[in-house]
């Protein structure tokens, strides 16, 4: 006789069978101990008297399943996903071998079959590890940045972004700003506010957002870097992108922890609207620093020093293409057509490029070798052009434009023949005792 498998369940039923055998325990208390009914300890009684431990075992171990599949069915439906369908998961492979050979298999039937031929991997066998990394030691060493689009102000405002700059060293909120959405204007907008405060750090880290990095490697204009690069090389300071959004955890995490404690603040304290949310922020991030922060592992500050003007910061701080300038002295920009007014400087300029600054709260400039270029601008429609492509942290802000675009529209009035010929509708003429007429004066004929 060979080895017999047994379950810690079938060993818990011989100890209990072998105390009422001995007479230490009687049928009734046994079939409590192994949660059966009585009739069901007599009949595990009557077994093992028979059989011995052996009489325990279920009867259908080792046996095949009354319910399995035929194993040429098997086989078969293996076969059709190793050569036709290897990269589709067990529920759509399913759904196709139902449609197109009529072979109908269980989805879960389907999936063990095809993690036991190696074609599919099981959930826990497809988890990925993201080790944790080491902070920073030094503050101002790396800042991550991001963006979080969520109702700050629940139902009393509109759903805006709030642009978070946090310190790897010490999880400190160095900047908050609420604005419309991420675009390359925003995060100008609140670089400027952390440059004034703090400085200059060593890095930024952020996502792969178009604002911070050129996705096209072939990408045909340009000089291969964003305007938000562009600024922050003239500026001294890298630009560094996560491969996924766990290398940049800290400041998700943030955001999770912000769209927690500053949306129930804002609600304390009625704040409704972007304006007045970026007046309130500094307030709570003094009070989040207080409570969240850490020292670092150095004492060493590496903001440098922002020695640049202002001028010559918001220069850098825009939006900046070079313009080739045609024969007529004018120039493309932003479906714009510029022309530029005559001059001594500007007669010179065909063929030539110019430097275009588009700020954002000043008109556009044109510049060429630092010499300012007076210009008028021949508009096209300025609209969200048909069929333009919006990135999904733009959608909310694109469509809030689109919807203001068509409030403002106005249907064109239609004249009628009336009013081309100037007719003028009178009103009413009322009879009565005080109608007075005017009887035009005679004029005299003469033969």
């Amino acid at each position: 006789m060979g080895w017999i498998s047994m379950s810690e369940r079938d060993l818990r039923r011989i100890e209990v069978l072998s105390d009422v055998r001995a007479g230490r325990r009687t049928v009734a208390a046994a079939a409590a101990v192994l949660a059966v009914s009585e009739r069901q300890a007599y009949r595990l009684l009557a077994r093992y008297e028979a059989d011995g431990g052996s009489g325990l075992i279920h009867k259908a171990r080792g046996r095949t399943s009354n319910r399995s599949r035929n194993e040429g069915i098997r086989k078969y439906a293996v076969e059709l996903v190793k050569t036709r369908y290897a990269d589709f998961g067990p529920t759509l492979a399913t759904e196709v071998l139902l449609d197109k050979h009529q072979l109908q298999v269980g989805r879960e039937t389907l999936r063990r079959w095809m993690i036991a031929e190696g074609l599919w991997l099981s959930r826990t066998q497809r988890r990925t590890f993201h080790q944790p990394r080491l902070r920073r030691e030094s503050y101002g060493e790396l800042i991550q940045i991001d963006g979080s689009d969520h109702r700050w102000f629940e139902q009393r405002g509109g759903p805006c972004t709030l642009l978070v700059f946090i310190d790897d060293a010490t999880s400190k909120l160095m900047q908050l700003r609420f604005v419309p959405s991420e675009s390359t204007d925003s995060y100008f907008e609140a670089l400027n506010g952390y440059l004034t405060t703090h400085g200059c750090p060593t890095a930024f880290y952020s996502d792969k957002h178009t604002v911070f990095r050129v996705n096209r490697p072939d990408a045909k204009g340009g000089s291969g870097m964003t305007q938000f690069g562009r600024a922050l090389a003239e500026l001294n300071i890298e630009i560094l992108c996560a491969n996924s959004s766990q290398a940049k955890g800290r400041v998700e995490r943030a955001n999770r922890t912000l769209q927690d404690r500053l949306v129930k603040e804002l609600r304390l304290a009625g704040v409704c609207d972007m304006n007045a949310g970026n007046l309130f922020l500094p307030q709570f991030m003094k009070q989040f620093n207080e409570k969240f922060s850490v020292p670092a592992a150095r004492a060493e500050n590496m903001h440098r020093r922002l020695n640049v003007q202002a001028s010559r910061l918001a220069d850098i701080l825009c939006h900046r293409e070079q313009r080739h300038v045609s024969q007529q002295l004018s120039l493309a920009y932003d479906r714009r057509q510029i022309i530029l007014e005559r001059s001594g400087v500007a007669d010179g300029l065909a063929g030539q490029y110019v430097e275009v600054y588009d700020f954002a709260d000043r008109p556009l400039e044109v510049r060429w070798k630092g010499h300012l270029l007076p210009y008028r601008v021949f508009s096209k429609d300025q609209r969200v052009s048909h069929t333009a492509i919006i990135e999904n942290k733009r959608l909310s802000h694109a469509l809030a434009t689109v919807k203001a675009q068509q409030e403002l529209k106005r249907l064109p009035k239609i004249m009628t023949n009336s009013d081309k010929g100037g007719y003028k509708k009178r009103p009413r003429q009322v009879y009565g005792p005080d109608y007075k007429t005017t009887i035009a004066p005679a004029v005299e004929m003469t033969a």
